[in-house]
């Protein structure tokens, strides 16, 4: 079946309470999967880019001029009609209000909080990818101190960290395990997430959320780890594409710049980070030097959010 490049769009709006809302179309009558909800967007067409194919889409579609759209997410599904790959784009910024031109309705929706039904098939993973926060915080206890660190992530997870890497190559094995042990606890205890880094045993005997797969294991692994979350670390555009083919929910990429961690690499910057990732197989996070105040530029390059050691402790 051939392959159709697709360009779709995660329109998102910030709503009354702060939330972030995503804009949802029902497909009209007389179509593939009518009354079924999607996301904006439509076919590439010959010698359009994914992101002029979104632009044209979004302004037949729903009459809006988009002024920002930062490339996210790809995804391939087979269809019975259509073998369909889709770049997906985060639209944050345009111009008009959006209207039904194509669509039998229209519906504003949040992450957490989907009314309308069915969706089309392709759009479980996406959904999954959107609630994902924006900062993936990890741990260095074995540079700072067991008790440091626990006391740094609960002051991190009452300020709102969701996302946790427990990643201590440092800790000998017994300092490790009482050490990931606690943290898991300390996250769950705010309805946090945490993956350990590379030990699905321990991440196993700890109850934690997922592993994270450093590079060197991602290219031994044969399977996906059975947990809810798995992470690889990635260099490379293949690095991405065999996350992707792993079925990892996502990635973190980088260095963009030199750490104290790694002071002898030096970074690859935005352009080369943009380059490489493109819009990337699994939503990944920009790692290397960076901190949230990093966040626009990271996703303006690609990213989903940003990961970081010492800026997620106040270092």
């Amino acid at each position: 079946m051939k392959l159709t490049e697709v360009a779709a769009a995660v329109i998102e709006r910030r709503a009354a309470d702060g939330s972030v809302e995503f804009l949802l179309g029902q497909r009209a009558p007389g179509t593939f999967y009518p009354g079924f909800w999607e996301f904006p967007g439509g076919k590439v067409e010959p010698g359009e880019t994914p992101h002029a194919a979104l632009l044209r889409e979004l302004h037949e579609e729903l009459g809006i001029e988009v002024v920002r759209a930062d490339p996210w997410l790809r995804r391939q599904h087979v269809y019975e009609h259509a073998h369909v790959r889709l770049n997906f784009f985060l639209v944050r910024e345009w111009h008009g209000e959006p209207h039904d031109h194509v669509h039998s309705s229209l519906a504003w929706q949040r992450v957490d909080a989907v009314t309308v039904s069915p969706m089309l098939p392709a759009n479980a993973p996406v959904l999954a990818a959107l609630a994902l926060p924006e900062f993936y915080a990890i741990t260095h206890a074995g540079e700072i101190g067991i008790d440091a660190q626990l006391l740094a992530l609960a002051q991190a997870l009452e300020a709102g960290l969701k996302l946790v890497q427990l990643r201590e190559p440092r800790l000998d094995a017994a300092r490790r395990s009482a050490f990931v042990h606690a943290a898991v606890d300390l996250c769950h205890q705010y309805g946090a997430k945490a993956l350990v880094n590379a030990d699905v045993v321990l991440a196993e005997a700890s109850g934690a959320d997922g592993v994270h797969l450093p590079a060197w294991q991602l290219a031994l692994i044969a399977a996906r780890p059975m947990f809810p979350l798995v992470a690889a670390s990635c260099h490379s555009a293949a690095e991405l594409e065999l996350a992707g083919r792993l079925g990892c929910d996502f990635a973190v990429f980088g260095p963009v710049r030199a750490t104290a961690s790694h002071p002898k690499v030096a970074g690859i910057g935005w352009d080369n980070f943009a380059a490489a990732v493109a819009v990337p197989p699994v939503p990944t996070f920009a790692l290397g030097g960076l901190s949230p105040a990093d966040l626009d530029r990271a996703q303006r390059a690609g990213a989903h959010g940003v990961a970081a050691i010492r800026a997620a402790w106040g270092g």
